[in-house]
């Protein structure tokens, strides 16, 4: 595993933080008042190829993960709520076409997704659907020539915001629990789809949506997969998703860390800068090894996954490393600045609550636990 960037991957962070900085910085306060993010920049994204995949006249090719965490890095230093909205287009509507789409699906739809002109979601989680993946209400009727889908969907981030949403519903109700469920492409605009935007305090400016449906029909071409398979679909985009969750993580901590650190070094008291205070200068310290632990296990996942090996306990691991260090850092940051920290206009304010919603995003901290505990039984020879 190699443990620097190659000049490619190097040229490629420094256009996307050139890109950033004219497109993201000037405008983000606006987006936080209005509390959503502009179609026009995920197309300005896909134009600058940020959207996860390389656009050419052969089709779209996906980029490697390693690439794929380092600029999401980059862009939850800035803003987890950013990223998390970008984190949804490329990892989870995206990734379930490039996975389990049809050669028919991907020409019809992979390009302009990558171009970021159509927006994507996935909807799963329901009141009783959450950690329990397969535990979904929802009913897809089988009618002719196609299917006719009713249940709401609870939480679904870019709801409001996307064309499409990948959709899990139960296909085969008398089937065993992990035969159950297939998954379908929705298009959002069908008659009987309602869509009421949410209230949060994390992750902004991003949405949350609650998905209702209410006998929507649903073509037999867009049946995602394979009839039956969905839970096994779903849980494998989020294994694949898992790996920009933990980038996304990661980027949350270092951008409160380098907050802190500043603070650190210009706030006065008792006569000294705080970071001439031992405690403060240890905390420091302490702070950059666990990040720096976190971005070296998101690293190892992503190369076990380019190289086409397992990588689902190494990014089971990353997450839960990165989300610790998110919690650490994004209260230790907000500490530095006393009562300002809890106004909702100050760029700190943020990293707590989105080091908060990080651990719950694909798994959280029980799930990832659970995961790394079954594949340690699995390497031991021990299966359930």
């Amino acid at each position: 595993m190699e443990f620097m960037l190659d000049e490619a991957l190097e040229e490629s962070v420094r256009d996307f933080d050139g890109f950033l900085q004219a497109r993201l910085v000037p405008h983000l306060s606006g987006w936080y008042q209005e509390g959503s993010i502009p179609r026009e920049f995920f197309r300005e994204l896909g134009a600058g190829g940020w959207l996860g995949m390389d656009r050419s006249g052969k089709g779209c090719r996906e980029q490697s993960a390693i690439k794929q965490a380092v600029l999401m890095e980059h862009l939850a230093r800035i803003s987890p709520g950013v990223g998390v909205a970008v984190a949804v287009q490329v990892s989870l509507g995206t990734k379930g076409l490039v996975l389990h789409g049809s050669e028919r699906q991907k020409e019809a739809l992979l390009d302009a997704a990558a171009r970021g002109e159509i927006l994507i979601c996935l909807g799963n989680t329901e009141p009783t659907a959450g950690s329990d993946v397969a535990n979904v209400a929802a009913i897809a009727e089988k009618v002719e020539g196609g299917w006719v889908i009713s249940g709401t969907k609870a939480y679904v981030t870019n709801g409001t915001l996307s064309d499409l949403a990948l959709v899990t519903a139960i296909s085969d109700p008398d089937a065993p629990r992990n035969r159950r469920l297939s998954m379908f492409i929705v298009d959002l605009a069908s008659e009987g789809v309602s869509r009421t935007k949410l209230h949060k305090e994390v992750w902004i400016p991003s949405d949350l949506t609650r998905i209702r449906l209410k006998n929507v029909f649903v073509p037999d071409e867009h049946l995602l997969g394979v009839r039956g398979r969905g839970l096994q679909q779903v849980l494998n985009i989020f294994t694949h998703s898992r790996l920009a969750i933990a980038a996304l993580t990661l980027g949350t901590a270092a951008g409160a860390l380098e907050m802190g650190i500043d603070r650190a070094g210009k706030r006065e008291i008792f006569g000294r800068k705080l970071r001439d205070f031992q405690a403060k200068s240890f905390e420091i310290a302490d702070l950059f090894t666990r990040i720096e632990a976190a971005r070296l296990m998101v690293w190892k996942a992503c190369c076990l996954k380019d190289c086409g090996m397992d990588f689902r306990q190494a990014a089971s691991m990353a997450k839960y490393l990165a989300v610790e260090a998110a919690r650490q850092a994004g209260t230790w940051a907000a500490d530095l600045f006393g009562a300002a920290s809890v106004m909702f206009e100050h760029p700190v304010h943020k990293f707590p609550l989105d080091a908060w919603a990080s651990s719950l995003g694909e798994g959280t901290q029980d799930v990832q636990k659970l995961i790394i505990f079954r594949e340690i039984m699995k390497q031991r020879g021990i299966v359930e």
